[in-house]
């Protein structure tokens, strides 16, 4: 596993990515003053980008089907946790931009060559917000699954 969004995994088989950037922005509000530099505030943390690049060769790798995947999530307005093979959590993050560029077409239309781009941007306050989402959506799936054994054993 190279990293997972949500419950999708980039590994070789599905959408493997040759380039990442991250950017951490922080915010800063300066007031002039006569005869003097201006004076600096700061105001907290700004945004923050993962930008996700890669190729897809479908006769060796994954195809259009998983970038459809990842629109699929996308369509859903929802956050994910994005997590790197390494274990580094990275946050709770959106996609902001899915693009690709197909070229090199067999006989059926098919691109032999997919390039892709992934925008992402984080959406959590913080670590801490991420794992209070986390646990609340944990304790959702388990009181599901704990009442849909129950409705089972009961035969509802």
């Amino acid at each position: 596993m190279m990293m997972s969004l949500g419950l999708f995994v980039f590994k070789l088989s599905t959408l493997p990515y040759q380039n990442t950037s991250r950017q951490v922005n922080y915010g800063w509000g300066t007031n002039a003053r006569f005869g003097q530099r201006p004076v600096s505030q700061f105001l907290g943390l700004g945004e923050e980008t993962i930008k996700i690049t890669g190729q897809l060769l479908p006769e060796m790798t994954g195809g259009m089907r998983y970038l459809q995947v990842l629109q699929s999530m996308a369509d859903s307005g929802r956050a994910w946790p994005l997590i790197e093979g390494s274990g580094t959590i990275y946050g709770m993050y959106v996609i902001k931009n899915i693009a690709n560029d197909n070229a090199e077409f067999n006989s059926s239309g098919q691109a032999r060559s997919i390039n892709f781009t992934l925008n992402l941007t984080r959406v959590d306050e913080s670590q801490a917000a991420m794992f209070g989402d986390l646990m609340t959506q944990a304790e959702g799936l388990y009181n599901k699954a704990s009442s849909t054994i129950s409705n089972f054993a009961s035969g509802v």
